[in-house]
């Protein structure tokens, strides 16, 4: 259970306290998205938590609740071709800057709280704080706008690229998607840099390919 002190006892100390996250590093397709946000430091959302750890139908709610609470937000991107020039590490960072950067244009943060364990220069103080979607509420909240954000964007990719299967997997490393990227090549939204598995498992993926249309010619 999420522990509404954390933020509170920093707020204390540093006044406004802008918590950020990201959501969508580990996927082979699609954008890294990275929210910050800032909430009224009395505020407590029931049933927030990190968003890896709700429903789909939760933080879909819960959405729409932070967006109508908080006192600032801001969601950034950093799309597969950034990710590719770069590295996933540097474009996730990048969007929480910009993110970082929405939330400056309505009020100026104290201190900017980031998920994970890595700073990128915010032009404010700044703290890492390891799992800390589950530790502080703005983190948590960020978490769960870019984790909405990201989803609704593959369920749109779904639709450009159906063959993929982005609104089941939402991008993430499945079987069944490298499997999808193997027999079809990557799409325009494909992060490139992630897709060594195609040489590496060339041949266990050439047989599941021909296994596959075995089977198709048999239902014929």
């Amino acid at each position: 259970m999420l522990d509404y002190g954390y933020d509170r006892t920093a707020a204390a100390e540093f006044g406004v306290i802008c918590g950020t996250d990201e959501a969508g590093r580990g996927p082979l397709a699609g954008s890294v998205v990275a929210a910050a946000v800032v909430l009224p430091p009395e505020l407590e959302i029931p049933g927030l938590d990190d968003s890896k750890k709700l429903t789909e139908k939760k933080r879909e709610a819960l959405y729409d609740v932070i967006l109508s609470s908080a006192l600032a937000y801001g969601i950034a991107e950093s799309d597969a071709g950034q990710i590719d020039r770069t590295n996933i590490l540097a474009a996730s960072l990048d969007a929480m800057r910009r993110a970082v950067e929405q939330v400056k244009l309505t009020l100026t943060p104290g201190l900017v709280l980031v998920d994970g364990n890595r700073l990128t220069d915010f032009g404010l103080p700044a703290r890492c704080l390891v799992k800390g979607d589950g530790i502080s509420q703005s983190i948590a909240a960020a978490s769960v706008l870019a984790k909405v954000t990201r989803d609704r964007q593959l369920l749109e990719l779904d639709r450009l690229y159906p063959e993929y299967g982005f609104a089941k997997h939402k991008g993430y490393p499945t079987k069944e998607h490298k499997f999808a990227v193997y027999e079809y090549g990557p799409s325009p939204v494909h992060r490139k840099s992630f897709l060594s598995f195609l040489t590496r498992d060339a041949d266990l993926l050439e047989r599941e390919l021909a296994l596959k249309k075995a089977g198709q010619e048999g239902d014929s």
